[in-house]
Formats: structure tokens, C-alpha cells, sequence
């Protein structure tokens, strides 16, 4: 069997199409099929029912699927031990939340590019729910998040800053002028909120629970830019990271309520698999990774900087 044959079976199996698959590729979709029937006959078993105009793994597939994935990740490994040492190539898979995404990531990915030209950098957008179970699987090199600090035995797991959570609210509203907000205060105030499995958004409700504070009267949305604009217009207030609404505190559009838990907090983190292969492609990117966010941002002060060097070399 070739490399190539188990690239397009890969792609197939990934996208559930032989067309999308030949576009993907570059090929034309009689060469993606004959790929593939080619390698069924080799291996003597069927890899795809076809179902009318879908096509799906058969059980034998999807057991070849992990061998054939293996295999070009293997193959990537040996390409890239054998390559000019002195030139930093091949591919890292990111993925991370939206607040990552937007305000933390740029600088990063616009210095790692213009020091390392030759590596091809590839985002998937995931939510939260997807973004862990892609880097235990081996979809994602890398996963970023905003969330409680992480440990499983499964990850490396890498602190990177600390990113407080505001209370914001339109200048006007009854709460701006009080010296201190507790959780009582916001009884009947309509709060909007982040999607569910958002970090902040469960340490908020376990606060107000713990309070006995139940919250009630809110509206969920999946954007933060949204929630900034709703809550501007004067639809109610919302907890967010400081970072998306820092320009919006400074020209006055929003104003911060004085949240009576000054360690209201999440931490920047970015993690991957304590399996996955450090390629120098991996390596470079985390490296640049560390020194544009811990040089922007405060770091979490229950790591030393020991204890981080030691956790990247632990990678």
C-alpha cells in the first residue's frame, strides 16, 4: 500500500465524500476511487458502504483508520528526522475558544510566521465541548482555552497567563455607583451569558449558587462581541473576560462593577498530548507561544518559572 492511497483514505473517511475528498486533494474523483478500491483489494476487506450518495466506514474502516493514521504520522516523523536541521518545516494543528482566538493568538501566530516561514500553521475552530477530546485524539497538536487550571494524566498541560473576569454593565445602570457588588445585587437583574461549559460562566453560577442566588432571568449567546453590544444597549449585564472589553471600559461604552471576589479569575492555558511526538515544527511553535503571552501577560502566580521550563521540557 502507498502513502498516498492512505492519504486519500484518511481524507475520505474525514469529510464522508469521495468528491469533497478529490477537491481536498487535487484530484479528480475517478483517481480518489480508484485509490481506494485499490486498497480494499489489497487488504481483501471493505473500507466505505455506499449508501446512495453518502458513503460511511464500515466496521473494518474505521479499525484501519487508526493503523492508516498512525502510519502517515509516522512517516511525517520520518521526514522530518531526516530533514535540514537548520530549517524549521512541516505542520501544527491549532485549535482554541474564541477569546483565544481573538485577542490572545494573533500576535502570536504573526511572530511565529515571520520566524518560521516553512511551517504551515492550520486552525480548527472548535467549541468548547470539541476542543479537549481533539487533542486526546490526536486531531489537534495544540489546544488553547480559557478555563479552571487543567490536570489530567493524559496532558501536558502549560499555564500561561492569568485573565481576570469583569462584571460589565452600561454606565447608567442602578449598580455602576456601588463601592461593592455581591451576589444578592444582581437578584431579578437579566444577566447574559456565554454558551454552557463555558468556564467563567460555571465559576459565576457555582458563586451565585453557593450564595443562594439562583440565576433565572438571562439570555445565552455564543458570541462575546455580541454580549458586549447587548449589554451597551442597555439589555442587562454580563461577566467577560477583561481582555474583550478592554477598549470598550477605556472609551466608557461599559463600566466594570465592582465584584465583591477580587480572585475572580481564569488562566490561559494551552495543553496537548503527553503522547504526541515533539516535532521541531511542535517545539518552535510552543516556544513562541511562551514568549509572546508570558511577555504580554500576567503570569499565574502558582507556577514558578521553573516549574514552566520543566513542564516544556516534560513535553
Amino acid at each position: 500500500m502507498e502513502l498516498r492511497q492512505l492519504m486519500t483514505f484518511c481524507t475520505v473517511a474525514r469529510v464522508e465524500s469521495f468528491t469533497n475528498a478529490a477537491a481536498s486533494l487535487g484530484y479528480v474523483q475517478s483517481s480518489v476511487t480508484a485509490q481506494i478500491q485499490a486498497l480494499e483489494a489489497e487488504l481483501g476487506v471493505r473500507l466505505f458502504d455506499r449508501l446512495g450518495k453518502k458513503i460511511a466506514l464500515t466496521s473494518e474502516g474505521r479499525r484501519f483508520l487508526t493503523y492508516a493514521e498512525n502510519m502517515l504520522e509516522l512517516a511525517e516523523q520520518a521526514k522530518q528526522s531526516i530533514a535540514d536541521s537548520s530549517v524549521v518545516s512541516g505542520t501544527v494543528t491549532i485549535s482554541a475558544s474564541e477569546t483565544m482566538c481573538a485577542y490572545r493568538l494573533p500576535d502570536v501566530l504573526e511572530r511565529f510566521h515571520a520566524l518560521y516561514p516553512q511551517v504551515r500553521l492550520m486552525f480548527r475552530p472548535m467549541n468548547v465541548f470539541s476542543l479537549r477530546g481533539a487533542v486526546f485524539d490526536g486531531t489537534v497538536d495544540v489546544g488553547f482555552s480559557l478555563d479552571e487550571p487543567i490536570q489530567l494524566n493524559s496532558l501536558i498541560v502549560h499555564q500561561l497567563s492569568i485573565e481576570p473576569i469583569v462584571i460589565v454593565a452600561p454606565p447608567s445602570h442602578r449598580l455602576a455607583r456601588c463601592p461593592i457588588v455581591h451576589p444578592r445585587d444582581l437578584t431579578g437583574e437579566q444577566i447574559l451569558l456565554t454558551e454552557i461549559g463555558c468556564a467563567y460562566r460555571n465559576m459565576f453560577e457555582r458563586v451565585m449558587s453557593n450564595h443562594g442566588v439562583y440565576v433565572d432571568n438571562n439570555l445565552e449567546f455564543h458570541s462575546i462581541e455580541a454580549i458586549k453590544r447587548c449589554v451597551m444597549a442597555g439589555m442587562g449585564i454580563s461577566l467577560i473576560p477583561r481582555v474583550t472589553a478592554a477598549r470598550e471600559i477605556d472609551e466608557g461604552k461599559l463600566v466594570v462593577l465592582p465584584w465583591f471576589d477580587p480572585e475572580f479569575h481564569v488562566i490561559s492555558q494551552m495543553y496537548w498530548h503527553k503522547d504526541r511526538w515533539m516535532s521541531p515544527a511542535l517545539d518552535a511553535f510552543l516556544q513562541v507561544v511562551r514568549s509572546t503571552l508570558m511577555c504580554a501577560t500576567e503570569q499565574p502566580p502558582e507556577q514558578t518559572q521553573q516549574d514552566q521550563d520543566d513542564q516544556l521540557l516534560a513535553g
